[in-house]
């Protein structure tokens, strides 16, 4: 009798053990969990980064280009820096396809298109800042060329970049007699392969945006001479995914301070383009 009280007795104790020891096993599993969980909100919290990934025509001087030293520079760069760094934010220069603008912000590879981006006929296929440069559509022709206006475009090969705001122009029902008119009208990726083409005499003249071909001619005046005649008139805009306000709204609050104290007309003038800006006029 004896030996089977001890027995039983040593049964309970052993039993209360393994509950001893099985509460404190859960009690440090809990408490584990807790703090790789908190560690891991720490680590996430740590690694994140805001930052704007700006979409930009990589060759579209004085808006965004790569000068002699490999460096992306440009009017529009130099607003989209001092609007990061109002924020807080890195700012990621992209140069992009134009061609291919619409596919790289609606997949999230860029947040928005800042590149002398046009409003006009583009008003319900993006999320637009308010327009903060006035420009107009010019046509390019060489300084000795017999061309002066519009009409003496006739049976002329003209060039165009592809998608741009002087393709729209000239593919409007305004100016459909002048485009009919041309004996070619090519387009092609950028206007520094067109100017090139233009001065070797494979072409006759090239349309461009008016500020773009102001850069051009500053230099080569003796080159390239602008017609009177302008072909339309548009405004400038950042373009953002459709439905994208809030982006939209942060860049703008930021921007109509920058006008407010005088920033954005500093950054305008480093550029020469104090005489085409809009914002808050």
């Amino acid at each position: 009798m004896k030996k089977f009280r001890k027995l039983i007795a040593l049964g309970l104790i052993g039993a209360c053990l393994a509950g001893t020891l099985t509460g404190c096993g859960k009690k440090t599993d809990t408490t584990d969990n807790s703090q790789t969980e908190a560690n891991t909100s720490t680590d996430a919290a740590s690694e994140k980064k805001t930052s704007l990934t700006v979409g930009f025509d990589a060759e579209y001087p004085p808006y965004g280009y790569m000068d002699d030293s490999g460096e992306y520079v440009g009017f529009d760069l130099d607003l989209a820096a001092e609007v990061c760094s109002r924020l807080g934010w890195e700012l990621i220069k992209t140069p992009i396809n134009w061609d291919a603008k619409d596919i790289q912000l609606n997949s999230g590879a860029i947040d928005c298109i800042w590149n002398g981006f046009t409003i006009n006929g583009r008003e319900d296929d993006y999320t637009w800042s308010k327009p903060y440069v006035d420009n107009s559509q010019v046509v390019i022709v060489k300084a000795d060329s017999d061309i002066n206006t519009l009409e003496d475009l006739t049976d002329k090969i003209v060039l165009v970049q592809a998608d741009s705001a002087a393709l729209s122009a000239l593919e409007g029902d305004d100016l459909k007699n002048v485009k009919d008119s041309f004996k070619e009208l090519t387009q092609v990726p950028d206007y520094n392969s067109a100017l090139m083409t233009l001065e070797s005499g494979g072409a006759d003249a090239v349309a461009l945006d008016k500020v773009v071909a102001q850069y051009y001619i500053k230099d080569k005046a003796d080159t390239f001479r602008i017609l009177d005649t302008e072909l339309s008139s548009e405004q400038y805009g950042i373009g953002f995914k459709k439905g994208n306000e809030a982006l939209r709204d942060q860049i703008q609050t930021v921007l109509e301070s920058m006008a407010a104290d005088g920033k954005f007309e500093e950054i305008a003038k480093k550029w020469d383009q104090q005489d085409v800006i809009c914002l808050n006029k």
